[in-house]
């Protein structure tokens, strides 16, 4: 009798005919198994390697093709790459001089899952050898986010930003001081 009245439950049926002339579609989630997420972070891993070998061989199709159809590149002075074509095209201009005989060394990378097919990694990378024309800054370190995707068993880069960093330090508490002309001297 009990059970009954529960499923009979004026709140109970409320919320279920909420969401049936709602239209609403309740979504359950279940995280990847453990085993699945580490296979899945391999496989994210490998890729990061494969990255670097594509580049340190100065090879824009194989670089290019660790990319969805439709991935893009934010690169380190902010020039936008829309698509797996386009970064290819613009790697292999790249690889003609310019990192021609650089070195990627790939030192750490953090995955995080958001579901089972789409991932986050930051990845910590070194550069040397890089000939940038005046003006532009030569990459020396930084950090790639990345946003992957699984798709047909296989994870690949659907949108890529990187950033030249610098060792952290602490923020100033002021100021700096620069003396001028007839400024009493601290």
């Amino acid at each position: 009798m009990e059970k009954n009245m529960r499923r009979n439950s004026p709140v109970l049926r409320f919320i279920v005919s909420s969401f049936l002339f709602s239209g609403l579609a309740v979504t359950v989630c279940v995280p990847p198994s453990s085993a699945q997420e580490k296979s899945d972070e391999a496989a994210i891993q490998d890729l990061q390697t494969r990255q670097a070998d594509a580049w340190n061989q100065h090879d824009a199709k194989a670089y290019a093709s660790l990319f969805t159809d439709d991935g893009d590149v934010v690169n380190i002075v902010g020039w936008w790459w829309r698509d797996r074509a386009e970064i290819e095209r613009k790697l292999t201009a790249a690889f003609t001089f310019v990192f021609l005989q650089s070195t990627l060394t790939i030192s750490k990378t953090d995955v995080r899952f958001l579901t089972p097919q789409i991932a986050v990694a930051h990845v910590q990378w070194t550069m040397a050898g890089a000939k940038t024309p005046p003006g532009v800054p030569e990459p020396k370190q930084g950090i790639e986010i990345q946003v992957l995707e699984k798709k047909h068993g296989k994870w690949l880069i659907k949108s890529f930003q990187n950033t030249t960093s610098v060792p952290e330090q602490p923020f100033p508490l002021g100021p700096p001081f620069a003396p001028s002309a007839g400024a009493p001297k601290p």
